[in-house]
């Protein structure tokens, strides 16, 4: 099937979040990504559908009050700290003109 170019807005967090997403997941682009996403919720049965979070965190049977999930998330952040990241930098828009030279005064 043909890909068709659309425009999208969105809001800054969801699109830093896509950005990321991209990179964790190996894709090309958000684009991709986006692609990504809307088949599978086509494919993922009626469109009315609600989905429940219910079920979907298991807690540490040896510590039901969480008192040492501060410690399991840091872990885990730190872990992901030391993953490769992409960085772009973008080039600045100040500096000298190219093609432009000052005329002489007189």
């Amino acid at each position: 099937m043909a890909k068709q170019p659309i425009s999208v807005t969105l809001e800054a967090d969801n699109l830093m979040w896509l950005k990321g997403r991209v990179g964790a997941t190996g894709l090309r682009s958000v684009s991709e990504l986006l692609d990504r996403l809307v088949t599978q919720a086509r494919s993922s049965g009626a469109p009315a559908a609600m989905r429940s979070v219910v079920g979907t965190i298991d807690v540490d049977p040896t510590d039901p009050l969480m008192e040492k999930s501060d410690d399991v998330v840091r872990g885990l952040f730190e872990a992901s700290l030391g993953r490769p990241m992409m960085v772009k930098e973008r080039r600045s828009a100040y500096g000298p003109r190219r093609g432009q030279r000052k005329k002489p005064r007189g």
